[in-house]
């Protein structure tokens, strides 16, 4: 926003909103490389699935089975975010190439960070792969898969069993095996590929995001499913921090005067922007579709607990009729810019598009956030 305001004092807004555009297409465009390894059968692909919110028999979904099916990387897009790519690569032990080879053969240096898979322990070829990828100066997660089956055989033989104490005592022999193979480490996630909102599954997400550069973690967010409230929380915070962009675009790029307001705005941009808040937020018909499959509540019971309208046809005409309602047609910048982002505030003035657009945009976001808690609350039967 500084750098904004630094090019609009100097060249004038027609500058600054080519900067903009450029930031813009910039967050559109960052790809995020995230590969998967460890042996077959340890649940790569059923993880690359559940990171997409998708299931083996959804198209575009990860092979699964209990032999590699590669033996070259391969890639799955996130269906929302094409720019965020899985790859699922052949662990080490089920290669026929020298370590120096797969690194090379796998391209290690385009990843982003790696997931490293066990379902039982990790073994020398898992830390021998940990070592290489820390040379690269590249981060690293180890990742605990099957839990819920662990659980599942301890029920079924009749013991009793504490469950936090049976986490823990796997936590641990997975520690000691890596520390064994020269690799000291505390920070084992424990997951279920098919509980994605239990046990270590959360943690795992917030330790990659953390891990990421601010537009990393931006795009890695606006990726992850609705399984948390805190996931929705976060998605909205990082949506809500782009508003001013759009604002500035739909108020100086192609804005025309909208009849019976004193302001002029792109409605193009404004819907555009909506539909793009109702993908991220998880509220398209696609994406309702796959939380429907995976928690097995039909799809019409999750629409049928959103209240919103922004759920139906989002056009030209429809903003056009929100914009008319008395709410925004009395906002003038005078009253909202200025109190909001002094910075943007100071620059525009009294120009009422930039702050009419600017709240209908946040309260926008705030309904889809709101209806968004309501049907991860429906999905998953808890906040």
């Amino acid at each position: 926003m500084n750098e904004f305001k630094a090019i609009c004092e100097k060249d004038g807004l027609g500058a600054a909103v080519s900067l903009v555009q450029e930031k813009e297409k910039e967050l559109h465009n960052t790809e995020l490389h995230i590969a998967v390894t460890g042996e077959s059968g340890a649940g790569k692909s059923s993880f690359i699935n559940a990171m997409r919110g998708l299931q083996s028999i959804d198209k575009g979904a990860a092979k699964s089975g209990t032999t590699e099916t590669t033996m070259e990387p391969a890639s799955y897009s996130h269906p929302n975010l094409p720019s965020v790519c899985f790859w699922d690569l052949p662990g080490l032990g089920t290669s026929n190439f020298q370590t120096d080879m797969y690194l090379q053969r796998m391209n290690f240096n385009k990843y982003d960070f790696f997931i490293i898979i066990s379902d039982c322990r990790f073994r020398k070829n898992d830390a021998k792969l940990a070592k290489e990828i820390k040379q690269l100066g590249k981060k690293f997660y180890f990742v605990r898969t099957k839990i819920d089956n662990d659980l599942r055989s301890l029920k079924q033989e009749g013991r009793k069993f504490n469950t936090c104490e049976e986490l823990d005592k796997i936590r641990n022999y997975c520690v000691s095996n890596l520390e064994k193979a020269g690799i000291p480490t505390s920070a084992i996630f424990l997951i279920s590929n098919f509980k994605n909102n239990k046990f270590d599954f959360p943690a795992l997400k917030n330790a990659l995001e953390n891990d990421l550069d601010d537009i990393k973690k931006h795009v890695f967010l606006l990726s992850l499913q609705n399984t948390t409230m805190e996931i929705i929380g976060k998605k909205r915070n990082e949506l809500k921090k782009q508003i001013w962009m759009w604002a500035i675009l739909s108020g100086a790029v192609g804005a025309v005067p909208v009849p019976g307001l004193s302001f002029a705005c792109d409605l193009g941009i404004l819907a555009k922007t909506i539909i793009d808040f109702r993908k991220h937020m998880g509220l398209d018909d696609a994406s309702l579709q796959r939380l429907s499959v995976t928690t097995g509540i039909h799809m019409e019971n999750l629409k049928g607990v959103a209240k919103t309208p922004l759920l139906g046809e989002i056009g030209k005409e429809f903003v056009k009729t929100a914009l008319l309602s008395s709410r925004y047609a009395a906002i003038s910048a005078s009253e909202i810019a200025l109190d909001w982002i002094p910075v943007i505030g100071s620059i525009f003035g009294a120009v009422s598009s930039f702050a009419v657009t600017y709240t209908f945009l946040n309260d926008a976001l705030d309904d889809l956030t709101e209806n968004a808690k309501r049907v991860m609350k429906a999905a998953f039967g808890t906040d």
